[in-house]
């Protein structure tokens, strides 16, 4: 094989999106899924169904109810990694290595409740400590990491760019959109210099969003998105990506999850 796919997407439960699940692997034919929100402890995960769909490689750090991440992959994975921020054992980050030397981080990165003061509202002050530990961890590290094929992907609950919202006036002061965690994203993704595999392909200003509201029942028509689903990718690999997309349609599948998958191919 001259290249691999691989699809990140918040899959807001796993159970109970497994349909929907294995319409994607059908549809894609992905050799990496990255999920997110998979709110499963390692014996509820649906290994055998996983399995049966073609990913024998299962990565997984489970959680009964909420948060959880998990590597599906077709190729061997070594190196597998559960790796927690901010002293908390909440099952947001799994890593591992794939076709020898490139390395997979599936992140969930919380989403930071409803009121965007990290006082007033302990969350969201978890959210910004959480960017703020793995900014620090990747800028000590950069010297290493910088020339690492890595990739790192996931639900970031970041819409770091005007042109990610559907609006950037109304949503300066919402939760996902506010200067501070986009000052806090920013640092993030300069740690590594990274690329933003998707606006490569769709560059500013067009808008692009990957999550919609379950709040919004016309979110066709009126399209009130946020992207919050990011891959992005060192150096190493900037050159390899040959395209990324960001699954629309998935939105519109019954009983689906409000953020939608996202594709990149990346040459090996």
């Amino acid at each position: 094989m001259s290249s691999f796919k691989l699809i990140t997407w918040n899959v807001n439960s796993v159970r109970i999106r497994l349909e929907l699940l294995k319409k994607l692997v059908e549809t894609e034919q992905p050799d990496i899924v990255c999920l997110q929100e998979v709110k499963a402890r390692e014996e509820d995960f649906p290994f055998d169904t996983v399995r049966d769909a073609g990913f024998a490689q299962i990565a997984l750090y489970g959680m009964p109810g909420y948060n959880g991440v998990a590597i599906l992959s077709k190729h061997p994975l070594q190196n597998i990694c559960r790796v927690d921020w901010v002293g908390k054992h909440d099952a947001r980050h799994i890593k591992a290595t794939v076709f020898d030397d490139i390395e997979i981080n599936d992140i969930y990165i919380p989403a930071g409740g409803d009121i965007p003061d990290p006082v007033v509202n302990l969350s969201f002050g978890h959210k910004l400590c959480f960017m703020d530990d793995i900014s620090e961890y990747f800028e000590l590290h950069k010297k290493d990491f910088v020339s690492k094929k890595m990739l790192i992907c996931g639900d970031f609950n970041v819409a770091p760019s005007e042109n990610d919202v559907w609006n950037h006036k109304q949503l300066l002061k919402i939760v996902s959109h506010t200067p501070i965690e986009v000052e806090r994203l920013t640092r993030l993704f300069k740690s590594l210099d990274f690329t933003d595999a998707v606006r490569k392909f769709y560059p500013e200003p067009e808008k692009i969003f990957s999550w919609w509201s379950y709040r919004n029942p016309n979110w066709q028509t009126n399209n009130k998105g946020r992207r919050l689903d990011h891959v992005w990718v060192t150096p190493p690999l900037r050159d390899r990506l040959l395209s990324a997309r960001i699954l629309k349609e998935a939105r519109a599948w019954e009983r689906p999850s409000d953020h939608v998958p996202v594709a990149v191919e990346i040459r090996l």
